[in-house]
């Protein structure tokens, strides 16, 4: 049933920004990011929806899944999304063209503690590709041009791992999946000889690791890690933050970061599926915390 409602949504960019605007509790608006199996983002949000109700006092939570990374952005810049979680270099997009359109809030803590995850390059086992070195001239899949371990972190770290060789000049072509998902499906059916997409670098590569693309995948049986093998794995990435809409009402912003707060005990498995991973709950962030990142992006992408 809650598909079918979902499905009625409306387009993000389509919405009324004069509507939006207006400050309406009635309704809380989640933005969900592309990149992944729409219907298993509708079904891994479907708790917000049961539990969000009774303890913000809006009567109606609707769920808006983009059809990629900026759908949801430019959801946030238009003022007609209350929260949603991005990637880092994704907020940092919002960031560079409205400081002020949304507040990070929170990020999720691995299980060791780190608040950080990794890129990581990876390639078909039977592929004969088992190294960085052996890339070169091959090409390479980015999973979206908003997504931090999707590109920005592959595009500005890689050229150390390769010598100082610039990527263009290093692998004979790129391209992108079309999220982290389809990437690594289409690394899987040779389109890429290899492609980059997240994972938290906590627990073993076979397992898809504790958290990530890979974990989600593995988990719902879309994947067998011994298809894969890991070619590269970035420096440790910012967790993305929890953003609201700057312009919400405060006392709805209190209520909503607490209830997000509470959730790893009050519902441990809404907890899971919304962040689709194993991890131990959330910590306080502000924007500095993602300033390598908007400097990164800005240096770049220039936006």
């Amino acid at each position: 049933m809650f598909r079918k409602a979902l499905l009625g949504v409306v387009s993000l960019v389509a919405m009324s920004v004069g509507a939006a605007q207006a400050e309406d509790l009635k309704e809380f608006r989640i933005g969900i990011l592309g990149g992944e199996n729409e219907a298993d983002r509708l079904r891994n949000f479907q708790c917000m929806i049961d539990k969000l109700p009774g303890a913000l006092g809006v009567e109606k939570v609707s769920l808006f899944p983009a059809a990629d990374y900026d759908g949801t952005i430019q959801g946030l810049l238009g003022g007609t999304l209350d929260y949603a979680e991005l990637g880092a270099s994704a907020y940092a997009k919002v960031y560079l063209e409205d400081p002020k359109a949304v507040e990070p809030i929170l990020t999720t803590v691995q299980t060791d503690g780190s608040t950080g995850y990794y890129a990581i390059m990876v390639a078909r086992k039977d592929s004969g590709i088992k190294t960085l070195e052996d890339m070169k001239g091959k090409k390479l899949g980015y999973a979206d041009p908003d997504s931090t371990s999707g590109y920005l972190v592959p595009a500005v770290t890689l050229p150390a791992a390769l010598g100082g060789t610039p990527v263009k000049d290093y692998f004979g072509e790129t391209g992108f999946g079309g999220g982290h998902e389809n990437l690594v499906l289409e690394v899987l059916k040779g389109t890429f000889d290899a492609g980059t997409t997240w994972g938290s670098g906590v627990g073993d590569f076979k397992d898809g690791y504790t958290s990530g693309n890979l974990a989600k995948m593995v988990s719902k049986g879309i994947l067998d890690m011994d298809d894969l093998v890991e070619l590269w794995k970035s420096p440790l990435i910012p967790n993305g933050p929890i953003v609201v809409r700057s312009s919400m009402d405060a006392d709805m912003k209190t209520k909503f970061k607490a209830f997000m707060v509470d959730l790893p005990k009050s519902d441990p498995a809404c907890f899971s599926a919304i962040q689709g991973g194993d991890y131990t709950g959330y910590t306080e962030v502000t924007p500095e915390f993602y300033q390598p990142i908007i400097d990164a992006r800005k240096a770049q992408i220039g936006s």
